[in-house]
């Protein structure tokens, strides 16, 4: 097999493919036309096919000529919540939601790569799940794990691509052990004693708390805990009062910590007894009370030193040595809901191109991706998948 003239051959397929899926943006959990596209292609290809996984996800099983272990390949499906500034043939037809963060091309590349390996199924020993997961901005893949996408044929090991633009088209980034942070979600309400703000002392104001709390639960990141293990505590929402004469009676906060070391919140670093201790010191300070809740939302993303290994082979072969960067990010990836349990690794294809604009960052609103990108993507799948399924 020529695999790179075969994925020449469907070069035309993959874009459109992609600009498609961009065209019709859907968010997490009302993939409802992106899940039917899919599922209608991998049937095309003989695959067998099992939908509404999760809602709205679709998993490809594709079962090799000879026995073996099984390899789940991911890509997301959901779009964000953000207008599109593109002025593109393929720019967005639904409103107030776009492909900001790449989700369209990991789509077409794994379509693209699953069309491929099945007409090359003869060298394939095991199974390979092509699994289309819902909502990976809200923790989308917990629920397929909790529907049984890991069983039935049970999963051996697991391998993810994020198209990214702080890295440069032709260059790639696979490393083994952290690659990105956990996050928990937090959610603070500070309980004061509302007043007239011409009279004070007569009440117990939130806001002052709420702004020593801010700015103290920042020694968490640069004095409590180590450098070497980055943490970040970020506060996004704050609520407060009805009219700017009223001290008002709480203040909601809402933020996350992320963190980029195993264990995440039940490691040594504790980030989220640290942030806890913060609030209730400072509340008894200022005489008042508190809430605080905490959700998980993704674990660390750590990639597997052997499987790694494998797919670094086939970067190297694909861009050499040189072109292979070291990269690390503190955003979450709910591919970790996959990978507890499992070998797995999570490897970053740039697709930065600022000569065709396409090195905004993910998640805004200019955001695109440089489409030649795509092909060295469908390669990595293939070579990848036929190397660890070979092995067997």
């Amino acid at each position: 097999m020529d695999i790179k003239k075969e994925i020449e051959s469907l070069k035309e397929e993959l874009i459109d493919l992609r600009r498609d899926f961009h065209k019709y943006p859907e968010l997490g959990f009302e993939e409802y036309r992106t899940s039917e596209k899919i599922a209608e292609y991998l049937k095309s290809l003989g695959i067998e096919v099992h939908t509404n996984v999760a809602k709205t996800g679709v998993v490809g099983l594709l079962r090799g000529d000879t026995d073996g272990k099984t390899l789940l390949m991911r890509a997301d499906m959901d779009a964000l919540s953000v207008t599109e500034e593109n002025d593109v043939t393929y720019k967005s037809l639904n409103e107030g939601k776009m492909h900001a963060c790449g989700h369209d091309g990991h789509m077409a590349m794994l379509l693209v790569a699953a069309k491929i390996l099945s007409r090359n199924k003869d060298r394939i020993c095991g199974n390979i799940k092509f699994v289309f997961q819902p909502n990976e901005e809200d923790a989308g893949a917990k629920y397929m794990v909790e529907e049984g996408v890991l069983e039935n044929p049970h999963v051996d090991a697991a391998m993810a691509i994020h198209l990214w633009s702080p890295i440069e088209t032709g260059k790639m980034s696979i490393c083994e052990g952290p690659v990105m942070g956990a996050m928990d979600i937090f959610k603070i309400i500070i309980k004061g004693k509302g007043g007239h703000t011409a009279m004070p002392q007569y009440a117990i104001d939130p806001v002052i708390v709420a702004a020593q709390i801010i700015t103290g639960s920042q020694v968490i990141a640069t004095k409590q805990i180590n450098p070497l293990t980055p943490t970040i505590v970020s506060f996004a929402k704050v609520d407060a009062g009805t009219s700017s004469n009223i001290i008002p009676e709480f203040v909601e906060m809402q933020g996350t910590l992320r963190y980029l070391y195993k264990g995440g919140s039940d490691s040594i670093e504790k980030p989220r007894e640290r942030l806890e201790k913060i609030v209730k010191g400072i509340c008894e300070t200022f005489d008042t009370t508190y809430e605080i809740e905490f959700q998980s939302s993704n674990f660390t993303v750590e990639n597997d030193k052997e499987l790694t290994a494998l797919v670094r082979k086939n970067g190297v072969r694909l861009v050499g040595e040189e072109n292979l960067v070291p990269y690390q990010t503190m955003a979450g990836e709910d591919f970790s809901e996959f990978t507890t349990n499992i070998p797995s690794t999570f490897y970053f294809v740039g697709m930065g191109n600022k000569e065709k604009g396409t090195d905004y960052p993910h998640h805004h609103p200019k955001f695109d991706i440089d489409e030649d990108a795509l092909e060295i993507g469908v390669e990595m799948h293939i070579r990848s998948a036929l190397d660890y399924l070979s092995r067997n």
